[in-house]
């Protein structure tokens, strides 16, 4: 928490309407982003398009499974860098390396990193993961367990959103720096026994703090993952360790997800508890959340879709995708700069 705390300390408050926010995320009271007046002074120069950010997906989607270590992934990881280079992102990057799975699977992998304000010291971190699960052992026709998942929603849905808001921040300076990290090998872990496999999962994530490109002094002040944010009229409750860990940016994304006209979607209430790459984001230092469909009214967990056969571009909802990234895009530009 070193970084974030010392951007707190620097952070200069600043007025917006009658709401005053501070760096932490949290507003000077509870009850401002309810109110007619909030709604009306929310700064929403980037508007997100529901039907890029579909186009994002359905194009990772045509490469086939992206399992990590294939070609359908490599190709799919050019495509994300030369779209990133396309829409003005800076330092783009692939980190590769070698990670081992549970199972003795040695995978070769690479994360895709960039930048918007590079030169900006006070930072916000998007996270998405782009490879795809190389079994649907969820499916429940048994025929099917052995093979990959497609991962429209479990995969390509949080690249799709990442995507479409690093267009709009091409054409919209953000007023803080927003660093985009979009990992591999997030999704060959060991299913049986989630509890006590925990470390089995984000591979990507985990080799990326290993090598990660910040000091210690210079952490991003917050991160928000993006997880199967493209489900059919997806709803994204408080993910449970996200709450834990850092309240103060669920509280934050929560809000401000109401004062954009998405509080059915983003339901103020516990779901459920996700192992996923904000866990390994909050060990590092970094304030870090789970946006992602946890608490499906049909299944009372994640998707029917999940890890099945199913995860297709049939059961991706634009409408989810906007939720999520117009959500985020009004967080940025409503950001204070805390750091010069």
């Amino acid at each position: 928490m070193k970084g974030h705390l010392i951007a707190v300390l620097f952070c200069v408050l600043a007025t917006i309407g009658t709401t005053v926010t501070s760096c932490n995320g949290t507003a000077s009271t509870g009850k401002t982003a309810k109110t007619p007046h909030a709604k009306k002074v929310l700064n929403s120069p980037a508007k997100f398009n529901r039907d890029s950010a579909y186009y994002y997906v359905r194009r990772q989607v045509a490469f086939g499974p992206r399992v990590s270590g294939t070609e359908q992934n490599r190709l799919c990881r050019d495509y994300i860098v030369r779209t990133l280079n396309r829409h003005g992102a800076k330092n783009v990057r692939v980190q590769t390396g070698e990670v081992k799975a549970f199972n003795g699977d040695k995978l070769p992998i690479g994360n895709i990193m960039a930048s918007y304000g590079p030169d900006i010291k006070d930072r916000i971190l998007l996270v998405a993961h782009y490879d795809t699960r190389p079994w649907c052992d969820s499916d429940i026709n048994e025929e099917n367990r052995l093979k990959p998942v497609l991962g429209a929603n479990d995969g390509a849905s949080g690249v799709g959103v990442i995507l479409e808001i690093a267009r709009q921040l091409k054409q919209n300076v953000p007023p803080v720096g927003v660093d985009l990290l979009i990992v591999d090998a997030e999704d060959y872990g060991q299913a049986s026994g989630f509890s006590t496999h925990d470390s089995s999962w984000c591979l990507g994530t985990q080799n990326w703090i290993e090598n990660m490109p910040y000091a210690a002094d210079s952490l991003p002040r917050y991160a928000i993952l993006f997880d199967m944010v493209g489900g059919i009229d997806a709803k994204f409750h408080r993910e449970y360790y996200s709450d834990q860990r850092a309240k103060n940016i669920v509280d934050k994304v929560w809000s401000m997800a109401e004062r954009s006209g998405y509080e059915s979607r983003f339901v103020n209430k516990s779901g459920g508890a996700v192992v996923d790459d904000h866990l390994f984001l909050n060990d590092a230092g970094i304030p870090a959340i789970d946006i992602i469909e946890s608490k499906n009214d049909a299944t009372g967990t994640f998707p029917p879709t999940w890890h099945t056969v199913n995860d297709t571009m049939e059961n991706i909802d634009p409408s989810s995708l906007e939720a999520a990234g117009q959500t985020v895009l009004n967080m940025i530009f409503n950001e204070i700069r805390c750091l010069e």
